[in-house]
Order: structure tokens, then sequence, then C-alpha cells
């Protein structure tokens, strides 16, 4: 059962309230931030309603021991609640981890949103092993001796050698009232949860609202054998839109690309 005491999520909320709402879910390790770029140019150039959220145990957002999707579809829903967001007319948009908390709250609670994006990652089970660099880098910070930023991040590059995934591990470092440094994530939690949040996403009932899935070409995280079977079985009213010379941050390394796709996908007509 989902806690029904949990915390509200930290959120962002941009806009004219009466804009078609798009809510934005970030992936692990992120917070709200790594899409405000995009957030506002929905906002400003689409005219939607753009709701950024911290999910739990990231960014602003509480920290639990526990950290499912099951938990987490259930954070949200209880934001939509709250906001009171015309289900309608809803999109809601996921990236990576947060793809999967997107794709699983469409398929146990469909009436709460219009259509899904999910961004670069497919519903299958993905192989964490790829991020214990990343796990042990974050680990490898020592918070009891630790004045600056630039020591920061040559604690992360004795684990992880690409400068751009240190500044966006970087973005979770911040300053406590006492002037010591921490991660605004729980780092513990999501270390030994690494192998839930790799986790399929599974259901009996398909999503049968439209579906947009975002992938960046070079990434591997949606496959063809993904397009051909895993994505159609549960979304069978999905497309796959491919942004060449992409990776999995595809909204990051190509925002232009995937501005236009959200944009043209969530302003499609709908009831009023």
């Amino acid at each position: 059962m989902a806690e029904s005491s949990a915390p509200l999520l930290h959120y962002l909320d941009q806009g004219d309230p009466a804009a078609t709402p798009l809510v934005l879910l970030h992936g692990l390790f992120g917070t709200l931030d790594n899409w405000q770029t995009l957030a506002r140019r929905w906002v400003e150039e689409a005219g939607l309603r753009v709701v950024s959220v911290d999910l739990r145990n990231h960014g602003r957002s509480f920290h639990s021991p526990a950290h499912s999707y099951a938990l987490m579809a259930q954070d949200v829903a209880a934001l939509l609640d709250h906001l009171a967001l015309d289900p309608a007319r809803l999109t809601l948009l996921g990236h990576s981890m947060g793809g999967k908390v997107a794709m699983t709250l469409a398929l146990t609670q469909p009436a709460r949103l219009a259509q899904l994006l999910v961004v670069d990652i497919a519903p299958r089970f993905s192989n964490m092993e790829h991020q214990d660099d990343i796990v042990a880098g974050l680990q490898a910070v020592d918070f009891t001796a630790l004045q600056s930023r630039a020591q920061a991040d040559a604690a992360l590059a004795q684990h992880i050698r690409q400068p751009g995934v240190r500044q966006f591990l970087l973005k979770n470092l911040y300053r406590r009232e006492d002037n010591s440094f921490a991660w605004r994530i729980n780092l513990p939690v999501l270390a030994a949860e690494l192998a839930a949040i790799g986790e399929e996403i599974t259901s009996a009932q398909p999503f049968l609202k439209p579906t947009l899935f975002i992938r960046g070409g070079t990434s591997d995280y949606i496959t063809a054998e993904d397009k051909l079977t895993g994505i159609p079985a549960l979304f069978p009213n999905s497309q796959i839109a491919t942004v060449p010379d992409a990776g999995h941050w595809v909204h990051a390394e190509k925002p232009q690309e995937v501005f236009e796709l959200v944009r043209n996908f969530a302003t499609m007509s709908k009831p009023q």
C-alpha cells in the first residue's frame, strides 16, 4: 500500500493557472532544476502551465527509507490532487526514472492524465550497474573536510570522468545553515534501492491514451526490441521520436528538438 501520510512533494508551478498543464518528472539523482530552461520556454513560447516536481529522496522533497515506483506514483497523484489539475488536459512527462514513475501512474491511474510523454526510458528492466561509478563518486565526497565545490568535483572525478555528468551531480550539493556541505539527495537510500529503480514496469491493462516516447539517437535505453514489443504492449497508442546525435540526457544535449516535440504533443487539441 502507498504511504497515506507522505508529505507533499516540492514543486515549482509556472504559467497561467488556466493554461494546459504539463507536469515534469526528473530522473535519478536529478532535480526539477534540470528542466527549468525548457520549462520557462514551454510557459513563455508554448503558453503551457508547467509544474516541475522534485521526486521523493531528491531535490527539496522529503526523504524516506522507502523508494519504489508505486510510492513515487502515489506521491505524484497526491500532488495532482493538491493542484487540482484538469486530467482531461494534463500531459505527464518523465525522464529516465521519472519516466518509469510517469508510466506507473498512467498504467495504474489512467484517469488522472490525458496523455503521456516518456523521455529515453523503456518499461523493461534496466541494469543499473552503470550507476555504480556514480554512486562510488558521490560516496567518495568527504563532507567532514569539504570546503569548496572544486574539492567535491575532484572527489567525483576519481570515479566519474565525464565533466558534464559531474556538473549534473554537483547540482545536488548545497550548504547547510552551519555552512557545511551536504547532498540534497538521500544517497544511502538511493544507493540501497538501485535494483528497485531498475525494475520492470508491468501492468495487466495497457494505457490506451496518446503516448510519445522521445529517445536519444545514440542512447541504448530504448532498443529496437523495446520499440517492437515492450512499448506497444503497454502503450498501444504510442509513437517513438528519435533525436539524432543525442544521448540519454537528450533534453540537455538537444533542447530545441525536445522543446518542439513536447510543445507539439502537449498542445494537441484536447476536450475542454
